[in-house]
C-alpha cells in the first residue's frame, strides 16, 4: 500500500487530525477512491485544480492517471500558481 501523506488541514478537515495513511491504488484516482470511501468529502478537494500531487518526490500538475507503487510516498499539496 502507498504512504499517503496529507497536508495538516486536510487531515484536520477529514482525516481526524491524521496525516499519513496507508491506501491500495495502483494510480492517483485510484487512491483517491479509497481515501473518499474512508474520509467522505476529501475526494472533492483532491481532485480540484487547486491540489498538485508528488510521487516519489516528483510533483504532477495533472496526476490523476500517474503510476502509483506499493511503496511510493504520494503527498497532495496545494498547487503553486504563477503570475
Amino acid at each position: 500500500m502507498a504512504r499517503v501523506v496529507l497536508s495538516g488541514d486536510l487531515g484536520r478537515r477529514f482525516a481526524g487530525g491524521e496525516v499519513e495513511i496507508r491506501v491500495p491504488g495502483s494510480n492517483v484516482l485510484r487512491l483517491i477512491k479509497a481515501l473518499e470511501e474512508r474520509y467522505p468529502g476529501i475526494a472533492e478537494v483532491l481532485e480540484s485544480d487547486a491540489m498538485a500531487v508528488a510521487i516519489d518526490g516528483i510533483v504532477y500538475q495533472d496526476a490523476m492517471l500517474e503510476d502509483v507503487g506499493s511503496e511510493s510516498e504520494v503527498y497532495f499539496l496545494p498547487a503553486i500558481r504563477g503570475g
